[in-house]
């Protein structure tokens, strides 16, 4: 399934990203003769780096370029769900929810396994659930149940939905309140090991295929024939020419490209330490008082945090590179924990918070709730040729770039093959067989997949790398030369904040710091 050896301790041929590779690739862009690529990529959140891959697949030449770095959006703040559709058959969005099933099972059986499983959700029957909710909700799950069937997706990868006793309930998670408790209601899920590495996979294989995958470069200007750009590293303005243009920039799309408007809408997420909630062998579904269809979701993480979210709460004005998580989403949040838990979660259990913004396409007809707005994407082409995909959510990111490169190849008369990407296994990716085989920490396995032995090698050859970075937090030293030398990482940002998730704690931020400095250097020392 991919070509990677796992016992070889190297990454995929072509796939490392690393600081030397993205000023070689830079300079070929920028050199007197200029180069000209088939497709120009801005933005390398899923979608873009999706789009990279795509074209890369279907022999276009390519360059994708984002201002930050990979993940640096909307793709880093999401619950880290692969989500099968359910909440949009409720809405009788039937043909996003076919379209989530589908990609929900390519992912969990083709092209990610190794970074997408089955997680179980608990959704409790407490007093503030009606027998009327409850049925409904039950209805829902065996629908969603249909929705597998319909993608064609094993029941070995996703089990059946059940009801489930009060005892069994709470054996699943014993930090429900037993007062009322008449039950629950179990159903499954895909679940990320973590949206950002996703996509540093997507652009690590993009990268194998031939993509020119470069970071801090900012897009200051499109046109149908290339960008005006800038290198943040060193301020240096260039041009990138190229053939056809995808704009997949996320909620910063129409500040590059007139005509495309967005009502961004804001997700939230605390960060609780596990031991806060106690054992959670189930993510919990909580319904929120007077709605029908929206929960709050309790998601445990097997590091030593809990995610609790979210919020879909507008939002106008500016947008900021980093959205600031207000006090009122965490009361929210806070408040709608305690209409079910046995246990007080306290604002000073916060250990943490962040937030995304979903670029949702602004039609004339959506003026209620951001909540209420189609997550159905959208593929724009400008007068210029200039191609903006908006819209849509992480699960359908694979589809949303294959309509995108679909039309760009039409906009701009390109040659290209047939999209290959249903079937094109990431970086990492090997059958279940294979990885349950591999002689290293599981936890290795589901984010590094295949290459887990490589990472792990690290640790074994300088066991002062094998040591957790931060008390508590099971990322080690290894990870973060790994990310350095193989995935991209420029920074200790990059490094704390996107190939690890240590940063998501200020706390925890602070501690590993100095490691993740050693890593750069150690790193330039190759």
């Amino acid at each position: 399934m991919n070509p990677v050896n796992p016992t070889s301790g190297t990454a995929l041929p072509g796939s490392s990203l690393n600081a030397e590779r993205r000023r070689r690739e830079l300079e070929r862009l920028a050199d007197g003769d200029g180069d000209v690529v088939d497709v120009l990529v801005v933005g390398l959140g899923a979608t873009g780096a999706g789009a990279a891959l795509d074209a890369a697949t279907r022999g276009l030449s390519v360059a994708a370029i984002d201002a930050h770095d990979l993940a640096f959006g909307t793709s880093r703040w999401s619950s880290k769900l692969i989500h099968g559709g359910l909440r949009y058959l409720a809405s009788g969005q039937l043909d996003v929810a076919h379209e989530s099933a589908v990609e929900r099972g390519i992912l969990m059986e083709r092209t990610a396994p190794h970074l997408v499983r089955a997680q179980p959700f608990v959704l409790p029957l407490t007093p503030l659930v009606s027998r009327g909710q409850a049925a409904l909700a039950r209805a829902g799950f065996l629908a969603g149940d249909l929705l597998r069937v319909g993608a064609r997706t094993s029941r070995r990868t996703l089990p059946q939905p059940r009801t489930l006793s009060a005892v069994e309930t709470r054996h699943l998670a014993p930090a429900l309140r037993p007062v009322g408790l008449r039950g629950g209601l179990l159903s499954w899920d895909g679940k990320l090991s973590d949206d950002a590495r996703l996509v540093t996979a997507i652009a690590r294989t993009a990268a194998a295929h031939g993509a020119r995958v470069l970071t801090r470069v900012r897009a200051l200007e499109l046109h149908g024939g290339g960008a005006r750009v800038r290198d943040e590293t060193t301020g240096e303005e260039l041009l990138i020419r190229a053939r056809a243009v995808v704009n997949a920039a996320g909620v910063w799309a129409g500040g590059l490209v007139d005509d495309v408007r967005l009502r961004p809408s804001r997700g939230t997420h605390l960060v609780l330490r596990s031991e806060t909630l106690g054992r959670l062998s189930a993510g919990l579904h909580i319904p929120i008082p007077g709605e029908t269809n929206r929960f709050v979701l309790v998601l445990p993480q097997g590091d030593g945090r809990v995610y609790v979210g979210l919020t879909d709460e507008p939002v106008d004005g500016d947008v900021p590179d980093v959205p600031e998580v207000p006090e009122t989403d965490i009361g929210f949040l806070l408040d709608v924990l305690g209409s079910a838990l046995d246990v007080t979660v306290h604002r000073s259990d916060v250990v943490g918070a962040f937030a995304g913004l979903r670029p949702l396409l602004d039609t004339r007809d959506s003026e209620g709730r951001t909540a209420d707005i189609s997550r159905k994407h959208a593929v724009l082409t400008s007068p210029d040729g200039i191609v903006t995909v908006v819209g849509g959510k992480l699960t359908t990111y694979r589809r949303m770039a294959q309509d995108a490169v679909d039309a760009a190849v039409d906009a701009r008369g390109l040659t290209a093959g047939p999209c290959r990407t249903a079937s094109l296994p990431l970086v990492g990716a090997a059958r279940p067989g294979t990885l349950a085989g591999l002689d290293v920490p599981p936890r290795l396995v589901q984010r590094y997949g295949s290459e887990a032995p490589a990472v792990h090698a690290l640790g074994l050859a300088d066991p002062a790398l094998a040591e957790p970075v931060v008390p508590g937090h099971p990322v080690t030293g290894a990870e973060l030369v790994w990310a350095v030398r193989h995935e991209g990482a420029l920074d200790t940002s990059d490094l704390l904040d996107r190939r690890t998730r240590i940063g998501l704690v200020p706390e925890d931020r602070a501690l590993a710091e100095a490691a993740a400095r050693e890593a750069l250097d150690r790193a330039a020392l190759v």
